[in-house]
């Protein structure tokens, strides 16, 4: 690549960022002013623009490398993480938002503080910090900076080291990116987010299009058909023990993962906490369901191509993605794409900082040293602590490129520190009122310790291999954490159960009248996923699809129908009687129907 395709990429590329920059600045000028805005964007947000955030903070460069390198080397299986995600959404959606928006919260620590006690708030704020900093956090920079340096060999280009060159682009991008959280506030984010993703999704679906057509000669079709009969095998999502992720492991530890990421992670539900009612939340969650089965097609496809095009001449998976682009994009597009990549990054990265601020400063430092504090001032503190963070991220991120297992492993086995800890005491917490504090407490403790000696520990200690999957250890510890939680309740409940007392007007809390029809189609729509992905679909090995495929895919449609039908009728008449309660002021008729106890209030139903 000579100088001048370098200036034109970085000239293009820059172009590129500054547009997205400055419709951001506009859109949000003037609209800083307050903490409520900058934290939760005044609570303003609809539902397109909460999927557009969701979807881009949620995709990174991380994954783009990350999962086209495990499907590289191996098979599609890991395609669990991403598309299973629609489940998680719809218990979002449909359960957890509800509870969460009408006892108004900003974040997850503060549910918490309302449920158990100050002490569990703070505990579960530290486990949040800790995971965000060592490892979300530079994982999604040093992702971002390798793509970077694949792409324009930074190394050559200023005749300095591969590490010289990771660290510099480490901090390049992580001061950019930085500077939209700290000084933009969530809205800034969400747009920016938003208009991104468009440029994402487009280079998404780009990139195995131009793989197909490099593969079959010219022609699409035919590469399209080589790698379906092929090595199918490496179509196969419908993961054995020996793959990086066991199809059953689904049910024991992704489902619960995905429901922490999707429903209880601070830097996720940030932004549906800031929507503009429950049916934009609903919407927002929803629609980011559907979005996210379009994930395996740029994530995991391009690496099969990759396995395709160049075999064994890779050192590295990782390496995988980065090589289509170099050889794939013409040059014209490569500003576009660096601009799309780096935009991706920073949404990550600016997502976290923000949440993690926000986390800081509402959850620590206001009710603990200023609770009188004026908005200003705790805008002034989130950017000061969100640069204390970024500065930490920039020196962790560039140790990753030590890790033994590949960079998206390094990221789901630490994840399990602080995953199903939160998601247990927060889902037990809303379910079971006499589950005393006590028991929260000792569920995170015991988690970090367990977890580390279950997944670590006992080889390095003890030379003990466990020979269990970490995704296994995930469910296998949520069991023994639930069970302990119920022996708590029943053998030490709390002597005063408080009630949650529901704060927001009953017309921002109005639900999506479609929620539960589009969740049964999404639902069915994971499953036609994982269809065609499997022996019965494309990964069949005696041609492009077995002769089970269309009736199994006929039966579904049909299964969909039926039953979406029936759910439009029997939700539209709940959501009328919804209505009813609040308008005629929750009368004795309009509870009977809805089966509410005296004391249950119609958000809490």
């Amino acid at each position: 690549m000579g100088l001048g395709e370098i200036v034109f990429i970085l000239a293009s590329c820059t172009l590129m960022m500054a547009l997205v920059a400055y419709i951001s600045y506009r859109m949000t000028k003037g609209k800083v002013g307050s903490a409520n805005e900058y934290f939760l964007a005044g609570k303003g947000l609809t539902g397109i623009f909460i999927a557009g955030s969701l979807l881009l903070t949620n995709l990174s460069a991380e994954q783009l490398i990350g999962l086209n390198g495990q499907a590289f080397s191996g098979n599609m299986s890991s395609m669990a993480w991403e598309v299973t995600a629609g489940l998680a959404a719809i218990i979002m959606a449909i359960y957890l938002l509800p509870k969460l928006l009408g006892i108004g919260i900003s974040t997850v620590p503060e549910f918490l503080s309302k449920r158990y006690d100050e002490d569990v708030r703070r505990m579960t704020v530290l486990l949040f910090l800790l995971g965000y900093m060592c490892v979300t956090i530079p994982s999604m920079l040093y992702s971002g900076s390798i793509a970077v340096l694949q792409l324009f060999d930074v190394p050559a280009l200023f005749n300095i080291s591969y590490t010289q060159s990771l660290w510099l682009v480490v901090w390049f991008v992580g001061i950019i990116g930085g500077i939209y959280a700290i000084f933009g506030g969530l809205r800034a984010v969400a747009i920016s987010d938003t208009i991104n993703g468009v440029g994402l999704v487009f280079i998404g679906f780009l990139v195995p299009i131009l793989g197909f057509i490099a593969l079959g000669d010219g022609n699409m079709v035919a590469g399209m058909k080589q790698i379906a009969t092929t090595n199918p095998e490496k179509l196969n999502a419908i993961g054995s023990s020996t793959d990086s992720v066991p199809f059953f492991s689904i049910f024991t530890g992704i489902l619960f993962a995905n429901l922490f990421y999707w429903a209880l992670n601070q830097y996720v539900i940030q932004r549906v906490l800031g929507a503009k009612n429950l049916a934009e939340g609903q919407k927002g969650v929803l629609m980011t369901g559907y979005l996210k089965l379009l994930v395996p097609i740029f994530m995991l496809i391009p690496g099969v191509i990759g396995f395709h095009m160049y075999g064994n001449n890779l050192s590295n998976s990782d390496l995988t993605y980065p090589t289509l682009i170099t050889d794939l994009l013409p040059v014209w597009l490569m500003g576009f794409f660096l601009a799309v990549l780096l935009g991706a990054v920073f949404s990550s990265f600016n997502s976290l900082l923000n949440s993690i601020a926000t986390l800081f400063v509402l959850d620590i430092y206001k009710p603990k040293f200023a609770p009188d504090a004026e908005d200003q001032k705790l805008i002034k503190v989130s950017k000061i602590f969100g640069i204390i963070v970024a500065l930490i991220s920039f020196i962790v991120a560039p140790f990753l490129m030590y890790a033994p297992d590949g960079l998206w492993n390094l990221i789901r086995q630490f994840t399990g520190f602080f995953n199903i800890p939160i998601l247990v005491i927060v889902l037990m917490g809303m379910l079971f009122r006499k589950i005393p504090a006590f028991a929260a407490k000792v569920v995170i403790v015991f988690h970090v310790f367990a977890y580390y000696f279950l997944v670590w520990g006992s080889n390095q200690i003890f030379n003990i291999e466990i020979g269990i999957s970490f995704i296994h250890i995930y469910g296998i510890l949520l069991a023994i954490e639930v069970a302990f939680m119920l022996l708590m309740a029943k053998f030490r409940p709390l002597e005063k159960v408080e009630r949650f007392e529901y704060t927001e007007s009953a017309e921002r809390m109005v639900p999506w009248k479609y929620a539960i029809p589009v969740s049964i189609t999404l639902v069915t729509s994971i499953i036609f996923v994982y269809l065609v992905f499997s022996p019965v679909g494309l990964a069949y090995e005696a041609g492009i699809v077995s002769a089970w495929f269309w009736p199994l895919v006929l039966l579904l449609v049909a299964i969909t129908i039926v039953l979406s039908m029936l759910s439009v009728k029997k939700w539209h008449a709940k959501y009328a009687l919804y209505l009813s309660s609040h308008e005629k002021e929750k009368t004795p008729k309009a509870r009977k129907k809805l089966k509410l106890k005296p004391e249950t209030s119609v958000l809490e139903k």
